[in-house]
């Protein structure tokens, strides 16, 4: 069944093919695959688009510009610069993850949509990876989540050529890998000529298909640099390019007589096929898809919306409603009901925890659990596994425009998931992550589980915005930017403990990053600006109240999002942070890098630029200083 052809907004699925370090290509309806090549070396020809094609292909021209400037042929594949790509890897390891999810993706709709007559979901994932790879714990992460899953349409071709960077494996990687990975639940086959050796690669692929209730790993071994005289089966040819001379004596060792690029007729004519048979079955599944729009509107209708990405009319209305007079509740508890209006409202919305359900609030009250005989279900158990939980959750962004993952635990431990969050922006997948229990107000679990510089590291972040949300009105907001916000994440920091509902709030200033929520001066010449983000808003709002008995006219400013208030307008930044007033005053409890931007020269920041400490919340906050006592002195010295 052809993939989905984004090109022209309607279609399905086809077979999905991940490279975890090397090149990522995708089945494309009417194309063969689109690039190859790796890590471990690279060539492979260039075919002519069909003039009724609406893809765009790669060119001859494109593989000569190999990792240069401007080209659509990086160093490591990326789902934004090259049209077929399907994820961005890079980082080993992170493509096996995201060929997790992928599968998992694909069992999920299948599940949902599929019908005793007409099968609509219908796709095989492929993932290559190599020893590198198989080192990482987020593949090891990966693997055991699959296994348990039973997700049998993950086909994993591992290239067992015992090289890694420094030399053999033999230094640092002698494990059965086969036998780790049948206790881990998987079926395993191991190919013992992976050079030549293609009818036993195709009866593996088979086999592997036959297994339905277990994913697959077939290990290929074959000799890296294959066919170059001196350095085959050495580390010189991991990464690096042979040199001219050994490309002349390879070239004469494989007998290869032709021009370099030269792809010979019979390849194009093998490759070119794909053409026809892929046209023929994206009729097919059309045709399919028009009956079954007949017959199951409503699933068709779901399904069109996941496959499209446009979101149900009105769906941000579900959203739920705060006032100043609602009671005080932790962020991390609003977001639980934020959560689960979403998930009645979009059909795409899943989602789960690392172990943290019950602690970070994210259960979907409505919903079961996806487990391997419950796979319809949108409650994803991702066990203590923060790694491939940011990996898997961004391929479920990347499979289809309407799935909307959101992932979640405590915000400390975004350090244990950095490089996912870090791929969610590079590559424009859209995850929400729900990090809860984010800076010393949870309390006495002490330094260890108490954030200070993660809000901080992860605005040094491109392309991924930081929301920090103070009440009941801002945390809906903060959900509706989330949403919306489809090329890149999104990290929600949220309160264990419980804040009050503020006046002044609301979900649009929360879209704008930055805005006024309260202030007594005119003219935009406040004699003091309070900033503060999430919980300290609130100290931030009852200093104001205190200083404004004296006399002073004090603005406070909720920067809920720097990355939207710098989106802003300069009318608009100024209109919030008048540069005339200088005398401004940042809250917030974590490290106090980056407040100079807001504070400028003459401001303070109250923050946090130490680890803190084990002990009741209330205590902390007091004795490092986040109190209307400490804020109103901090503004008596300016």
């Amino acid at each position: 069944m052809p993939r989905h052809c984004r090109a022209r907004n309607q279609g399905a699925w086809g077979e999905n093919l991940t490279v975890s370090s090397g090149w990522v290509g995708r089945g494309v309806v009417g194309a063969g695959w689109e690039g190859v090549g790796g890590e471990e070396g690279a060539g492979g020809g260039a075919v002519a688009a069909p003039e009724s094609s609406s893809m765009v292909f790669l060119e001859m021209d494109d593989l000569k510009a190999f990792r240069q400037w401007g080209s659509r042929t990086p160093g490591h594949p990326e789902n934004f610069e090259t049209q077929g790509v399907e994820v961005t890897t890079g980082p080993l390891g992170q493509g096996f993850a995201n060929a997790v999810g992928l599968v998992l993706a694909e069992k999920h709709l299948a599940a949902r949509f599929n019908k005793p007559d007409i099968t609509i979901v219908d796709h095989y994932t492929y993932v290559i990876l190599g020893d590198g790879c198989q080192m990482e714990g987020v593949a090891n992460e990966a693997s055991s989540l699959d296994g348990h899953w039973g997700l049998g349409k993950l086909i994993a071709f591992y290239d067992d050529n015992h090289i890694s960077i420094d030399g053999s494996t033999d230094i640092a990687f002698t494990e059965d890998v086969l036998a780790r990975y049948e206790a881990l639940g998987w079926h395993t086959i191991w190919v013992k000529n992976g050079n030549t050796g293609y009818d036993d690669i195709r009866a593996a692929i088979k086999e592997a298909k036959e297994v339905k209730d277990k994913p697959t790993l077939i290990k290929v071994t074959t000799t890296i640099g294959y066919g170059s005289p001196n350095k085959a089966s050495t580390h010189s040819v991991h990464g690096s390019a042979l040199g001219s001379k050994e490309v002349e004596a390879t070239r004469n060792n494989l007998l290869w007589h032709h021009e370099p690029f030269h792809v010979p007729d019979d390849v194009k004519r093998h490759w070119c096929h794909h053409f026809d048979e892929g046209a023929s079955l994206e009729a097919e599944w059309n045709a399919k898809f028009a009956e079954y729009e007949k017959k199951y509107q409503q699933e068709a209708a779901e399904l069109n919306s996941i496959i499209s990405g446009e979101l149900p009319s009105g769906w941000d209305s579900a959203l739920p409603k705060y006032t100043p007079e609602s009671p005080t509740d932790a962020t991390r508890n609003i977001s639980q009901q934020c959560l689960n209006a979403l998930a009645e409202v979009i059909p795409g919305f899943l989602g789960g925890s690392a172990d943290l359900a019950s602690s970070n609030m994210t259960l979907l009250k409505m919903f079961g659990d996806f487990q391997k005989d419950t796979p319809e279900e949108r409650n994803i158990r991702f066990g203590v596994r923060e790694h491939a939980m940011g990996a898997i959750s961004n391929a479920i962004a990347l499979h289809s425009p309407g799935l909307i993952p959101y992932c979640s635990t405590f915000f400390v431990f975004t350090d244990y998931m950095r490089a996912p969050i870090r791929l969610s922006a590079l590559c424009g997948s859209g995850v929400i992550y729900v990090m809860t229990h984010d800076s010393i107000g949870l309390g006495e679990d002490g330094p260890t589980h108490q954030p200070v510089e993660q809000l901080f590291s992860l605005r040094a972040m491109p392309n991924i915005l930081v929301l920090r949300p103070a009440d009941g009105t801002e945390t809906p907001g903060a959900y509706r930017v989330a949403v919306i916000n489809r090329q890149r994440p999104s990290i929600l920091a949220l309160s264990r403990q419980k804040l009050p509902q503020l006046e002044g709030t609301s979900v649009e200033g929360v879209a704008k990053g930055g805005y006024v929520i309260s202030d007594n001066s005119s003219g935009n010449k406040p004699d003091l600006i309070l900033i503060g983000t999430g919980s300290e808003l609130e100290i931030a709002a009852k200093a104001a109240d205190e200083l404004r008995k004296e006399g002073k006219t004090v603005r406070v400013v909720s920067l809920v999002c720097w990355e939207l208030f710098e989106e802003q307008s300069e009318e608009y930044k100024e209109s919030v942070l008048p540069s005339e007033v200088t005398s401004r005053i940042s809250i917030e409890a974590g490290v106090t890098l980056g407040w100079e931007k807001y504070i400028g020269q003459k401001g303070k920041s109250i923050g946090i630029d130490r680890f803190g400490t084990s002990a009741p919340a209330g205590k902390i906050y007091k004795e490092l200083g986040f109190t209307v006592e400490n804020v109103i002195a901090t503004a008596k010295s300016l």
